[in-house]
């Protein structure tokens, strides 16, 4: 591919990049899965770039693949990916510019989180996002009013693991 598309896929990943940060932060433990997660889906991303036809935001395209990306990826026995050279070695997102890690009720919900199944976790990232019932059931498949009972129960699950934790908000 040109260096125009390449240019223009890295302008579009860093407009979006707090999904990056967040699919990885919801569907991986440690810092290094973390870091794993987020390059196997800028590999999918780059991958499946040619395959963007525009008919949909690119971010609703992003957030989809980020999602399957995180879900396959963890099925998989965890392994150091060969295919990385697929990618052009100067690929650099940029960094987030706050430390979440400074943020115990963030760290709170996202260890929490770990404890969800993949579809609550995906359920939640859409919420977190701030897409309707609709766009959420969309995106996975879902009747609107199944996506809302789906989110409603998470969001107990979420609250009941939180107060067996004992921590308090």
């Amino acid at each position: 591919m040109s260096s125009q598309t390449e240019t223009a896929f890295l302008k579009l990943v860093n407009q979006h990049k707090g999904i990056l940060y967040k699919a990885s932060r919801i569907y991986a433990d440690s810092v290094e899965d973390r870091e794993d997660l987020q390059q196997e889906i800028l590999i999918q991303l780059w991958k499946s770039y040619q395959n963007f036809k525009g008919n949909s935001e690119f971010s609703t395209w992003m957030y989809r693949v980020a999602i399957n990306t995180a879900i396959t990826y963890l099925k998989k026995e965890k392994q150091r990916t060969s295919n990385q050279t697929d990618v052009p070695h100067h690929f650099e997102v940029q960094n987030e510019d706050y430390n979440p890690a400074k943020d115990k009720q963030l760290e709170v919900f996202y260890s929490t989180v770990q404890e969800l199944k993949a579809l609550e976790k995906a359920i939640i990232f859409y919420f977190m996002e701030g897409m309707s019932h609709k766009e959420i059931g969309e995106n996975l498949g879902l009747s609107e009013v199944n996506a809302r009972v789906k989110l409603n129960r998470t969001k107990e699950k979420i609250q009941q693991i939180i107060k067996k934790s004992g921590y308090e908000f």
